[in-house]
C-alpha cells in the first residue's frame, strides 16, 4: 500500500498507515514485504509466462451500497480471477487501490477484508500491495491481478476458425437477473440469483490448453462478448437460443426475461471455441474440472465464415432481435 506500512516503536502512526495495518496486513504475502515498501518484490514461477489483468468497480455502478461488504471485495477479486481463468492461468497475487469516502467506517473495511481473506484461501493467492486515498465521491476500487501459465499455453481471444464450436461454462443470466432482484424488479425466494450477482464463480483451473482455440470471460453480456470473439477472429457466430444453459431460478423468471439473460452481463462464465476434432470428447463428458469443483459445459453455437457479428436463432428457427446487446463501459 502506498505510504508504506512501517511498525516503528512510536504510537503516532499516520491514519493511513494505521488503516492499512489494521485491515490489510493479514492479507499480505511474502511479495508484499510486510507492506513496508512502496513496491512489491515478486519472483515469477520458473519457466512460466506472467498473465496480468486489472478491473475497477465503482459504488452504484458495479455494486450496490447495500451489498454486504464481505461480498464487495470478493466480487472484485473474482472478476479479475475470471480474466485469468479465461486464459488458463494460475493466480499468483494481487494489488489493490481504493478511494475511500470518509462516510465508510472501519467496521465496513473489516468485513471487506474478511471476505477477501476467505477467497485468498480458496484460490491460493495473497495481497502484494497497492494504494489508498480518500474521496468525496463514491467508493472506488481497482484490483490488479498476476497469474502464470506455461509458455505458449495462454488461451487468447484470437485463434478460432470457421467451423469451431462455441461453448460456455455454467449458466447464463443469473447475475443480471440477480441485480433485478436486488432492485426490486424480480422476486427470487431462493436467494440464488442475488447470490450470483454479488458473488461470481470464477472458473479458475479450467483446463483450456490443448482444447480451446480461443476464449474470454463473459462480463458484459453473452451476445456482446460473443461479438468480441467474432470480431477478433474475423468470423461470424451463430448462437442457438434453445441451447443456452439457464439455471432453474432463471427459467422461473419467465421468457420475458430471456433477453436480459443474454445481454445483461455479470455472468463471469467462460466462453470458448473448440475445433471439431475435440468436440466429440466434450460432448461425451460435458464437464470440466476447476479449483472449486466440476462445472458443466454446453455447446451453444459455432463460428461461421459466411456471416459477421452474432446471430441468435430462436426456437422457431427465426433470427432474434434485441433492444440492446450488452453492457457498455463508456
Amino acid at each position: 500500500m502506498s505510504g508504506l506500512l512501517r511498525t516503528p516503536p512510536q504510537t503516532d502512526l499516520p491514519a493511513e498507515f494505521v488503516f492499512i495495518k489494521q485491515h490489510f496486513a493479514k492479507l499480505a504475502g511474502p511479495a508484499a514485504l510486510d507492506l513496508s515498501d512502496d513496491a512489491a518484490v515478486y519472483t515469477p514461477p520458473l519457466g512460466k509466462d506472467l498473465v496480468i489483468a486489472a478491473d475497477a468497480m465503482v459504488e452504484n455502478v458495479h455494486f450496490l451500497p447495500t451489498d454486504p461488504p464481505e461480498t464487495v471485495g470478493r466480487k472484485l477479486l473474482r472478476c479479475n480471477l475470471s480474466d485469468l481463468a479465461a486464459m488458463g492461468a494460475k493466480p499468483e497475487g494481487w494489488l489493490l487501490t481504493l478511494a475511500r469516502p470518509n462516510t465508510l467506517p472501519d467496521t465496513w473495511f473489516a468485513q471487506f477484508c474478511n471476505g477477501l481473506e476467505l477467497d485468498q484461501k480458496i484460490f491460493s493467492l495473497s495481497l502484494m500491495g497497492g494504494d489508498t486515498t480518500s474521496t468525496k465521491g463514491p467508493l472506488v476500487l481497482s484490483l490488479t491481478i498476476l497469474g502464470s501459465v506455461k509458455p505458449g499455453q495462454a488461451v487468447k481471444r484470437r485463434g478460432a476458425k470457421d467451423g469451431d464450436g462455441l461453448w460456455v461454462t455454467g449458466t447464463i443470466g443469473d447475475g443480471a437477473l440477480g441485480l433485478q432482484v436486488l432492485l426490486g424488479k424480480l422476486t427470487d425466494a431462493s436467494g440464488y440469483l442475488a447470490g450470483r450477482y454479488r458473488l461470481p464463480q470464477p472458473r479458475v483451473g479450467l483446463p483450456l490448453a490443448g482444447i480451446a482455440s480461443a476464449a474470454m470471460d463473459i462480463s458484459d453480456g453473452l451476445v456482446q462478448d460473443a461479438g468480441h470473439l467474432a470480431r477478433e477472429n474475423g468470423l461470424g457466430i451463430v448462437l442457438h437460443a434453445s441451447q443456452i444453459p439457464l439455471s432453474p431460478a432463471a427459467k422461473a423468471c419467465g421468457e420475458e426475461w430471456f433477453e436480459t439473460c443474454l445481454t445483461g452481463g455479470d455472468d463471469y462464465e467462460i466462453l470458448f471455441s473448440v475445433p471439431p476434432e475435440h468436440e466429440a470428447m466434450l460432448l461425451q463428458n460435458p464437464f470440466m474440472a476447476t479449483v472449486t469443483g466440476q462445472v458443466p459445459i454446453t455447446r451453444i453455437g459455432h463460428f461461421c465464415q459466411k456471416r459477421s457479428g452474432v446471430t441468435v436463432i430462436g426456437c422457431t428457427g427465426a433470427e432474434m432481435a434485441f433492444s440492446r446487446h450488452g453492457w457498455s463501459h463508456l
